[in-house]
């Protein structure tokens, strides 16, 4: 197969400073594209600003004879979501996809997270995501042709604890990404997201707790963090982020050499006319089989 090329055409990346989101950036800027460079240097839980990660990036792809500039304007600001976008055109004339990957990480038990840390987790992973593809929507309209990449977390599913605010924050980005997959079909605009598996600074603390809780060693801990390099998840966000992807409204788990699909599974079920509380009850067997289980199928088209 041809290699998948993004000459002439231009990407933001949001949380493109660091981790997974910088791995985005430098894979898409070698096939081509001209990158915005989207990060405000924030810490681990959102606070404080640097533009140093921002603008490291971009001398790391523009040294290597790239293309990318940087913004350093916070997704979670409505007008800072638009500087990314203008950066975008101002820089490149144009915006062919958006790759959402900022995000912040503040774990604790639910009964101790404040509702501000929760709202903080909905600000940066659910509205940043929503304020640059809004604002970045009327380009992709205009052209008739636009990918969007946003970033979910197996988290979203639960299994993991202390997770309950980044896990619905995700949650929200996951039926925002249906959803728009559903609007934007009609304008050839494709909405799909990764759910990246990767060591880095943002899962170091929660690998800790995963370690302590399954009395992993430090070496085994060790060598299953190595196995988990960020740049692996490139490849995936770099196909989704392409104008041949023929994928809409899906979901792709990404990391260690392994991509996957998460879907939303419904059951045949149960029917019955006048159902019943005890009806369920005496068919709960039948009601939780996914045995012929469908996906829920709600955005075309696919392969």
């Amino acid at each position: 197969m041809a290699e998948l090329r993004f000459d002439d055409r231009a990407v933001i990346v949001t949380g493109a400073g660091r981790g997974v989101g910088r791995c985005h950036a430098l894979l898409l800027a070698a096939k081509g594209a001209g990158v915005v460079v989207a990060d405000n240097g924030a810490n681990i839980d959102g606070a404080g600003t640097s533009q140093s990660p921002a603008d490291d990036v971009v001398c790391e792809i523009t040294d290597g004879g790239g293309r990318a500039v940087a913004c350093h304007a916070s997704v979670a600001d409505e007008g800072g979501a638009r500087e990314i976008v203008d950066t975008a055109m101002a820089a490149f004339g144009r915006l062919d996809a958006v790759v959402n990957s900022a995000g912040i990480s503040d774990p604790g038990l639910f009964e101790d997270l404040t509702v501000d840390q929760f709202r903080r987790m909905l600000d940066v992973h659910y509205l940043g995501t929503l304020f640059v593809t809004r604002a970045a929507w009327p380009h992709l309209m205009h052209a008739g042709y636009g990918r969007v990449v946003n970033t979910v977390s197996e988290a979203m599913l639960g299994g993991l604890s202390e997770l309950s605010s980044y896990g619905a924050a995700k949650g929200a980005v996951f039926g925002l990404t249906r959803n728009l997959a559903t609007e934007g079909s009609r304008h050839g605009i494709r909405v799909n997201a990764i759910a990246p598996r990767a060591y880095t600074r943002m899962s170091a603390e929660q690998s800790d707790k995963v370690a302590a809780q399954m009395s992993l060693s430090a070496d085994l801990m060790e060598q299953i963090n190595a196995s988990m390099p960020p740049d692996l998840c490139a490849p995936a966000a770099a196909y989704l982020a392409h104008e041949s992807c023929s994928l809409n409204g899906e979901v792709l788990q990404a990391g260690m050499g392994v991509v996957a699909r998460i879907a939303v599974l419904c059951s045949n079920g149960f029917a019955k006319q006048g159902i019943t509380a005890e009806d369920i009850a005496d068919n709960l067997e039948k009601i939780m089989s996914l045995e012929e289980a469908r996906v829920s199928d709600a955005v075309a088209p696919r392969l």
